[in-house]
């Protein structure tokens, strides 16, 4: 519940981290994106709205330096991947044995049906379906997609996902409306960035029906 908590008001607390980790905050937010697309472990981390967030605090008096969050995160988001990349290369499927709460098979699963329907462009269009972000560079790394192509990809996708989100609360994020509504924005956000997932379960339930 306190996840839940933090990620539909990382406005309000993302202004108390800036207050009190000043500087480091930086730190901060390169590590949690980091993590996001690096480690397998955790999906669960806030991609999309932390991005939509940081953006719109880079309005709130100069809380947060717009460029240095652009280049600071894409950095994070491209490391991440090439690290998950190369953790899915040299330990494969092995992690994936047995019943581990971390390692889902499920998820799995569900990136394997976004590389039969993108290709290779999966590494791109994953960036902006949580979870399935988290696992593409892994099977990348599985299956063996050469590493140059897999860091054109890598690069592209990381550019359009951060420019896009941080860029989007940065113009918009503090709009009156939308400033007041910031829960019910970044509940629509989290929504929209499932549907990719999302749609193809409803269509595989209502066929079996």
């Amino acid at each position: 519940m306190q996840l839940i908590d933090i990620i539909l008001h990382l406005d309000q607390h993302l202004v108390n981290w800036v207050q009190f980790f000043g500087p480091y905050i930086y730190l901060i937010l390169f590590l949690i994106i980091f993590a996001e697309t690096g480690l397998v472990v955790t999906p669960f981390l806030p991609g999309d709205s932390l991005l939509f967030a940081v953006g719109a605090l880079t309005v709130f008096d100069g809380a947060l330096d717009l460029t240095t969050i652009l280049v600071l995160l894409t950095a994070a988001a491209i490391i991440g991947d090439g690290v998950n990349y190369h953790i899915g290369k040299y330990l494969g499927p092995k992690v994936f044995e047995g019943n581990s709460r971390f390692f889902k098979k499920e998820h799995l699963v569900q990136t394997e049906a976004f590389y039969q329907k993108w290709g290779a462009f999966t590494i791109v269009a994953a960036r902006f379906a949580p979870i399935v972000r988290t696992f593409a560079p892994f099977i990348a790394g599985i299956g063996s997609m050469h590493y140059k192509k897999f860091l054109s990809y890598n690069v592209l996708g990381a550019i359009a996902w951060v420019f896009s989100f941080v860029l989007a609360g940065h113009y918009f994020g503090n709009l009156p409306l939308i400033k007041t509504n910031f829960h019910i924005v970044i509940f629509a956000v989290i929504f929209i960035s499932i549907l990719p997932m999302l749609i193809p379960w409803v269509k595989s339930k209502y066929k079996k029906t």
